[in-house]
């Protein structure tokens, strides 16, 4: 029996930012309602995640790059519609709709952090407290509630990411959480 090659994909940035921001996030939807210091704190690990992830998303390695992954909307539309009819192509990199979802993840995961500064700076505490709310100390609940509905839609498409997750390696035979830990796909 052959050997198939194995080829790098994702460089161990990609890797470390992929599995620092999954645990980021777990403590901060663990400790929402207690320990708030080490929710802050983790917030802002995801901010500082996602801005650096922005950066190397255009100077970084080939399939770091968001000019590798991120498709047109018909072509996310005819790739899901493939996959719907489990004739989906194999990508190297993301694929369509996974690219469409890392799109989807760091944007609302940028208006949750987003969010979260404003409700902690309506509070007083923060690097927004002082610019924006020194002279109106007011909406801190709206703020909160806000952030509650990003934090949970965020949930629900880090569901729908495993899922996608889950129906690639099976219909492509093979782990695709395990490439996300050893940077590496088969050829």
């Amino acid at each position: 029996m052959s050997k198939k090659r194995m080829i790098k994909v994702w460089d161990p940035f990609v890797r470390l930012f992929h599995w620092s921001l999954v645990g980021a996030f777990a403590i901060c939807w663990m400790t929402e309602d207690e320990w708030m210091d080490l929710h802050v704190y983790a917030g802002y690990t995801v901010a500082v995640l996602l801005l650096i992830r922005i950066v190397w998303g255009v100077i970084g390695t080939r399939y770091a790059r968001f000019s590798d992954f991120v498709k047109s909307p018909g072509k996310v539309m005819a790739y899901l519609k493939d996959l719907l009819s489990f004739k989906a192509k194999r990508f190297i990199g993301h694929n369509p709709a996974g690219g469409a979802m890392i799109v989807m993840l760091m944007f609302g995961l940028l208006l949750t952090v987003l969010t979260g500064m404003l409700a902690y700076g309506a509070e007083g505490l923060g690097p927004l407290a002082e610019p924006l709310f020194s002279n109106r100390p007011y909406g801190g609940e709206l703020y909160e509630e806000i952030h509650e509905v990003f934090a949970n839609t965020t949930l629900l498409l880090i569901a729908v990411h495993l899922t996608g997750v889950l129906v690639g390696s099976l219909l492509h035979q093979e782990n695709l959480v395990r490439s996300m830990i050893t940077g590496t796909k088969r050829g």
